[in-house]
């Protein structure tokens, strides 16, 4: 399909109104995501300890479970109807698929979870390709075929205003007045 000039700059758009400061966001609630998980963590640890002590050591291989605790997290929300980390539905993102914005299958999320940690553990460098990518998706998004979107541009339509009588096309929108 060949795109004319105007349906071009229509999709650039649509995609600006998207995932317009979401790269600033996204960071802000890795952070938030964070402080969440190392409570969740430390409570989990302390359980465990207390577990272990009163069992007389046969709780202590509950310890196995720590590791998973942000994998965990991070799945189970982001397949959750919130389709977010609390992090991110703090900061107004959502997680949805790439090509109809549709909540994300269970193991679409899950991939997405995994991804995200083998990215880390790769170094923060992989991360920086939000920068350059289309929709600032991250190669853990793009493996996944997800997006990270502002929750707000879900409920405000994806084209532009319409044209006035002051705008390049000439006309006044259907039902509008051409006077100010």
């Amino acid at each position: 399909m060949i795109f004319t000039p105007n349906q071009a700059g229509l999709a650039l758009l649509q995609d600006d109104l998207l995932t317009r400061g979401v790269i600033s966001r996204r960071i802000f609630a890795w952070f938030l995501d964070l402080l969440l998980v190392a409570m969740l963590c430390s409570a989990v640890w302390s359980f465990c300890l207390v577990f272990g002590v009163l069992t007389l050591g046969f709780g202590f291989p509950l310890f196995g479970v720590l590791p998973f605790i942000p994998l965990l997290y991070t799945w189970l929300f982001v397949a959750s109807p919130l389709t977010a980390t609390p992090g991110q539905a703090l900061l107004g993102l959502r997680v949805r698929r790439n090509d109809d914005l549709g909540r994300p299958t269970p193991l679409q999320a899950l991939a997405y979870a995994l991804l995200f940690y083998a990215t880390i553990a790769l170094g923060w460098f992989w991360l920086a390709v939000t920068l350059v990518s289309v929709r600032h998706r991250a190669f853990h998004d793009m493996l996944a075929d997800l997006v990270v979107i502002r929750a707000r541009a879900l409920h405000t339509p994806l084209t532009p205003p319409p044209a006035f009588w002051n705008m390049p096309s000439g006309t006044a929108p259907p039902g509008g007045t051409a006077a100010a």
